[in-house]
């Protein structure tokens, strides 16, 4: 079934109007007419099930038929503060945690981060890394396409993370045992937002993990071997994502 976002103030007492660029896709590439299943989702905290009225080339209009809430979304937020890596690795990062749910993605410039982004390239990456976090959202039935916010620098993260968010971990290969690791882990409970800082090729200088120690991050262990920092946070996620998850009986 395919799936769209809309704002709210999109969505009626029986149906919902979608316009912008959707329409063309679903007009002129899947070829839509009237009497198709959708997916809607207000980006917010309902799922809509439709089914098209009408598709005309600046609106297709279509009957809300049952709604949900909050129906796929994990019960606490997670943000992920990636440091920049080398070539095409954001855009799988991305993908992948927005899949594992994470909450928001913020690039982060390391000490060691090689790829440098000047105003223009940052505005063209953004856009791009944005456009793959509403098409993995799509894929996976988000309620919400997950941020891709600007670039921060290392301090500038930290700052946010220590006045924003209930708590920041931050993987390190000398961080100590697993069982600490798990301790600080549950800490993370619904209800919380969450931080993640994965360092980019090359890993974090000390300085940098003592500094984050300074604004509050935790050091983590992800185990005694070493991960690549497109697979580092998604690893975190998944561990984050299958221990937040709600059971099917709660």
């Amino acid at each position: 079934m395919y799936h769209f976002f809309v704002n709210q103030d999109q969505v009626g007492e029986e149906t919902i109007s979608i316009t912008g660029p959707d329409v063309n896709h679903m007009k002129n590439v899947l070829r839509m007419g009237a009497g198709e299943e959708i997916l809607v989702s207000n980006g917010v905290d309902k799922d809509y099930l439709c089914e098209t009225v009408s598709v005309s080339s600046e609106e297709v209009l279509a009957k809300i038929l049952s709604v949900t809430e909050g129906g796929t979304e994990l019960p606490a937020r997670l943000y992920l503060f990636q440091g920049l890596p080398k070539s095409d690795k954001m855009e799988l990062i991305i993908q992948k945690a927005v899949e594992l749910g994470v909450y928001e993605i913020i690039p982060v410039e390391t000490k060691r981060t090689v790829v440098k982004l000047d105003k223009k390239k940052e505005e063209s990456k953004l856009k791009r890394w944005q456009a793959v976090s509403e098409s993995a959202a799509k894929q996976s039935k988000r309620l919400i396409i997950p941020k891709v916010s600007g670039v921060m620098t290392f301090r500038q993260a930290l700052e946010f993370s220590e006045k924003e968010l209930d708590r920041t971990v931050i993987p390190f290969e000398h961080a100590g045992n697993m069982r600490a690791t798990r301790e600080i882990l549950k800490e993370i409970e619904p209800g919380m937002s969450a931080g993640i800082f994965i360092g980019p090729e090359g890993g974090f200088e000390d300085s940098e993990v003592e500094l984050a120690k300074a604004h509050g991050a935790k050091p983590i262990t992800l185990g005694k071997r070493i991960l690549r920092t497109e697979t580092a946070g998604l690893a975190l996620l998944s561990v984050l994502s299958f221990q937040l998850e709600p059971s099917e009986t709660e």
